[in-house]
């Protein structure tokens, strides 16, 4: 357990863990360097593919890609990873193991540390396949064949990849000789390509289309046969269109009856009138009269004036209420109304003629009587044509149900034949394509030989064993720092075990003591309840989880202060302590010791001295467990002989 708070206590844990750090840098380093010399040398082969749209990349069948509407495409489909795993399948993977271990022979001269390295792989060899041999033996493994397991080994080191929306498969071997690498990389994109061929290859498919196109054709021509004797009976194109012509003539002859009919009704209701008019009419009709002014009203209207002027006359003798001038007056206006009641004008003579309207109201009577005869005979027509025309229709509607059913078998037999014979031709390209083995895929690259080794990088290996050797040493400085369980400070004492430090004692290798361990001592001291020490006295119990951590020399060192201090104090004999004097008991060794026990029982305090450096978590919580099931109280802890893992040199150099 150590608190880490500044970087000295960083550094502080190299010099804690400085051996496990050699170890694992030693380790590392050999175990690098030895890897350079000794680790199988490794040569890569690439070869690149390409994979172009067309031939073989639709995502279904030829039977099902001229019906999309049937299966769904793919738009998230990646056909690239496809052909990936024909490249990598088991088929091509047995073929490329029977090839390497038929034909395939290492025969390439090895000299010096080669040949001690090939006669190392073969003992291990050997090895593994002894230890396989138990396996199968005790029934922990199953029997496989030297194929099998190649073709286990080649599939480990061959890789294909392709970048997305690359069409490009990108082909890596790793293998322990370039020359066998490249070989083995043709001979896989060899049998890859053979054997997708076979597969691919489909000789049925191209029979299987031309038999049914066939079949449709004789069924297609059997129903423009019978097509064309329905034709011949409605005298038509298509029974659609005799229909439309047969609907559109019953419509205009139904119109052009119904506008005649209505031209007849008001014909002869027109000649009902007119007939009706021509009797109420005079038959003759003045066409001259002469007249001339009524004689008798011109007669008395002289008469007037001579009355008017004797009057006159008289006026100049008599007054207006004179007899004679009354007598005038009533004479004028006798003769006034006489004048009114005659006519003015009166007719000498008249010539007479027949009337010119009855004539002509007659004559158009007779004009509509022969009009509504024309029309009653063309109604006649009509009818006899309506009948006609809704009779063949009716025979035609009686034919139309098959016609359609046969129009409708041809245009799906058309169809299907366009299908199958567009098929037929993709069968045809693609038995061709098979038999002369041409694909979609495409070697743009062919396997490289590549006499550079990519593994072990020796060189590189030589260079980064001390780095790497460091590192690992750092990371093994960690993993100690993780599980180590020792008490090195007192940093975390309070907050991990929930007791007081009282103080850290430092070690002393000299028989000098140091002003720091003098200051540990004095703090010891400064913790004391000092009222309670002038009034009653102090029983100081000391104890410890195991012998050799240092509670006698504690003791000791404690009585000299008290000693420095004039505090009397004497080690624990069976009495309590009087007033102003402290007793010190020694109870070390808790865990093996019972009398440690009896020590504390009289105790005020009780202190639990810890070895920095050697007692552990789990004993420290198990002595604590125990103080606290005993005496139900621990009241400090003295971490004693802690050490300055850090030179003084160092420590100098980091201060500054």
């Amino acid at each position: 357990m150590i608190e880490i708070r500044t970087f000295r206590d960083i550094i502080r844990l190299f010099f804690i863990f400085k051996r496990e750090f050699r170890w694992a840098l030693i380790a590392t380093t050999i175990l690098i360097v030895v890897g350079a010399f000794i680790l199988p040398s490794r040569y890569v082969s690439e070869s690149r593919l390409l994979v172009k749209p067309g031939r073989a990349m639709s995502t279904v069948p030829i039977e099902y890609s001229d019906r999309q509407t049937l299966v769904a495409p793919s738009t998230q489909r990646d056909p690239v990873v496809d052909e990936e795993k024909m490249l990598t399948g088991r088929p091509v993977i047995r073929q490329v193991a029977e090839y390497y271990l038929n034909e395939v022979n290492d025969s390439s001269e090895k000299k010096g540390w080669k040949l001690i390295k090939f006669y190392i792989k073969q003992g291990l060899g050997n090895l593994v396949d002894g230890v396989r041999s138990v396996f199968i033996f005790v029934g922990l493994s199953e029997t496989q064949t030297p194929v099998d397991r190649l073709a286990s080994k080649l599939e480990k080191q061959f890789t294909v990849t392709h970048e997305p929306g690359s069409s490009v498969m990108e082909i890596s071997f790793t293998w322990d000789e370039p020359l066998i690498a490249q070989r083995v990389v043709n001979k896989w994109i060899e049998f890859y390509q053979t054997e997708r061929g076979k597969k691919l290859a489909n000789d049925s498919l191209y029979s299987f289309y031309e038999i049914e196109s066939q079949k449709i054709a004789g069924q297609i021509a059997s129903n423009k046969e019978k097509i064309a004797e329905k034709l011949k009976n409605i005298d038509g194109m298509s029974s659609k269109e005799k229909l439309e012509s047969l609907t559109d003539r019953i419509n205009k002859v139904s119109a052009q009856r119904a506008e005649a009919y209505v031209l007849k009704q008001g014909l002869e209701s027109g000649m009902l009138s007119a007939r009706r008019k021509a009797g109420s009419l005079p038959k003759e009709v003045s066409k001259e009269r002469e007249l001339g002014l009524n004689p008798i009203q011109q007669d008395f209207k002289l008469k007037l004036s001579g009355l008017i002027l004797e009057r006159l006359d008289k006026l100049k003798n008599y007054q207006d209420q004179a007899p004679p001038i009354a007598e005038l007056n009533r004479s004028i206006s006798s003769l006034k109304e006489q004048i009114s009641k005659e006519k003015e004008t009166v007719q000498r003579s008249e010539n007479r003629v027949p009337n010119e309207l009855v004539t002509m109201l007659k004559r158009s009577a007779l004009e509509r009587d022969m009009r509504v005869s024309e029309l009653k005979t063309q109604i006649v027509a009509y009818d006899a044509e309506l009948v006609t025309l809704k009779e063949e229709r009716q025979r035609i509607l009686s034919i139309d149900p098959e016609l359609s059913d046969l129009e409708r078998d041809l245009a799906i037999a058309e169809k299907n034949y366009r299908l199958y014979i567009d098929s037929l031709e993709k069968a045809r390209i693609d038995r061709e394509l098979d038999n002369s083995r041409i694909s979609n895929i495409a070697v743009i690259e062919q396997a490289t030989f590549s006499p550079g080794r990519v593994f072990p990088k020796s060189l590189m290996m030589l260079l980064m064993a001390l780095p790497a050797g460091f590192a690992v040493g750092l990371f093994v400085i960690y993993i100690c720092y993780l599980l180590d369980q020792r008490i090195h400070d007192g940093g975390k004492v309070k907050q991990h075990f929930g007791v007081p430090l009282w103080t850290t004692v430092m070690e002393q290798k000299t028989g000098i003591l140091s002003a720091s361990f003098e200051a540990s001592i004095y703090r010891l001291y400064s913790q004391l309840p000092l009222a309670i020490l002038k009034t009653q006295g102090l029983n100081i119990g000391m104890t410890s989880s195991r012998h050799g951590e240092g509670v006698s020399y504690l003791i000791s060192q404690f009585q000299r202060i008290l000693n420095e201090r004039g505090i009397p104090n004497r080690l624990a004999d069976g009495e309590c302590a009087r007033p102003g004097e402290v007793v010190l008991g020694d109870a070390s060794a808790l865990l093996s010791n019972q009398e440690a026990f009896v020590r504390l029982k009289q105790a005020d305090l009780i202190l639990l001295v810890i070895e920095a450096g050697q007692s552990t978590v789990p004993m420290v919580e198990n002595t604590l467990s125990i103080l606290n099931t005993a005496f139900k109280k621990v009241d400090g802890i003295i971490i004693n002989r802690r050490q300055f893992e850090i030179s003084s040199g160092l420590l100098s150099r980091i201060s500054r």
